[in-house]
């Protein structure tokens, strides 16, 4: 039921945002005239489709085949590959006839409503939910395995990346990810440290969740009520050191403790301000002992609807810099990043089981994002490839035939079908060894 859940998150964000951007094509080439014969949801492969209507000249439908959607645009060498239609006299109506700048917008019109509805998602969600982030100075971090393998430990503070000092706990993966750093320093115990980073490494860092947790301490804020532990004498601000003489410096570090002291009255080594003590607690059968442990400090930021607007822009910004950054690391093979790339299968591993609009808009707002960044590479077959043709047709001012033009969009077609069965591949690879 969860995976059903996903999938529909899925289908419904990627058919939202690809009517945004084809939406984009669509009213850039009515804004300067040019006929659009189709405008589809889904490819309608085969000619089969679920739906379609007829509005003007322009023929609207959903396909069958949910794996993006098109703009038929009259005159145009596109995925169609549709060359009959340009045997004929140009016509006035035609994208072929229209001045190459007119042409550049049109091509542009998807990308740019990608990046404006992403603009206006993190402007709404810092107008209602505002920011919030747990700060790196004076936390530590917990490590999984190839952080450790790396150099980190569980319970070092980073200090710095290079000479960047990162401030927000949770984009610390993403800042030594994108930021190629070489050096990390770190606070271990009393003494700093120096940690030289394996470039060949940073594609598991991209691709690998969660390597680096919050190391929270295990300081009791209170005991449940109702909890195995209700009539004990453990108290707000005790922290527990270890069960059965085994050490527990974090939450972390208790949960494989406690699930083989299970159903189990044990001895607790609780430090209370200058004392230890020695206390017997009840361990239950899920392997806790109810008691809640202390939150760690969140720097909390509300805006006002007009403060929001500039803070939404920023946030936009840092995405489209951030992903750029992926993208780079992507596209250089000595990194190994390639294998981060994923399809439709992990981008419905991100959704949450349960709705939550302010999850939803902030995927939503990322993908989008994605959606206009890769738009942009010049790769014939996506719209950065038409925008490059242009682009050399406006400083040469020679048009390239639309012989060359068919070429260019078969080997485009070939090099995305390549991606696509990269990222299949490495969802499948996840899959089977996760």
């Amino acid at each position: 039921m969860i995976i059903l859940f996903k999938a529909l998150q899925v289908i419904l964000a990627l058919s939202l945002l690809i009517f945004i951007h084809e939406l984009g094509h669509f009213f850039w080439a009515r804004l300067f005239g040019i006929r659009v014969e189709k405008f589809y949801l889904f490819f309608d492969i085969g000619g089969v489709r679920l739906a379609s209507w007829k509005w003007g000249d322009t023929e609207f439908g959903i396909g069958w085949l949910p794996l993006g959607g098109y703009c038929k645009i009259a005159g145009m060498v596109d995925e169609s590959m549709d060359l009959e239609s340009l045997k004929g006299e140009p016509q006035k109506w035609e994208f072929r006839t229209h001045p190459a700048w007119q042409r550049m917008l049109v091509m542009a019109g998807g990308i740019l409503n990608n990046l404006i509805f992403a603009i206006l998602a993190f402007i709404v969600i810092m107008a209602i939910w505002g920011s919030a982030f747990i700060p790196n100075d004076g936390n530590r971090i917990y490590v999984n395995e190839l952080a450790y393998e790396m150099g980190f430990r569980s319970g070092d503070q980073v200090i710095a990346f290079d000479d960047y000092h990162p401030s927000d706990f949770s984009r610390l993966q993403a800042d030594l990810a994108r930021r190629n750093v070489h050096k990390a320093t770190v606070l271990r115990g009393n003494d700093t440290v120096n940690i030289y980073i394996d470039h060949a490494m940073i594609g598991e860092v991209i691709s690998v969740p969660n390597m680096f947790d919050l190391a929270v301490p295990f300081v009791i804020d209170s005991v449940a009520a109702s909890g195995a532990n209700a009539a004990s004498d453990l108290r707000r601000g005790d922290r527990i050191i270890a069960f059965e003489g085994r050490r527990v410096e974090f939450v972390q570090d208790s949960r494989e403790v406690l699930a083989e002291l299970r159903d189990r009255e044990i001895e607790a080594t609780v430090v209370r301000q200058a004392d230890t003590l020695a206390m017997r607690v009840q361990v239950d059968s899920s392997g806790r002992i109810g008691v809640y442990m202390q939150s760690p400090q969140v720097s909390v930021r509300d805006y006002s609807l007009l403060e929001a607007i500039p803070a939404g822009i920023k946030l936009a910004g840092e995405t489209i810099s951030g992903y750029v950054s992926d993208l780079k690391l992507v596209g250089t093979p000595s990194t190994g990043a390639y294998k981060s790339v994923g399809s439709f299968i992990a981008i419905g591993q991100v959704f949450p089981s349960k709705w939550n609009w302010y999850q939803f808009l902030n995927i939503l707002a990322l993908l989008s994002v994605m959606l206009g960044i890769m738009n942009l590479l010049p790769i014939p077959g996506l719209d950065g490839g038409h925008i490059l043709f242009t682009l050399y047709e406006m400083i040469s001012g020679r048009k390239p035939s639309d012989r060359f033009l068919y070429i260019a969009q078969l080997i485009g077609m070939v090099l995305l079908l390549a991606l696509m069965f990269l990222a299949f591949s490495n969802d499948i690879t996840r899959l089977i060894n996760p």
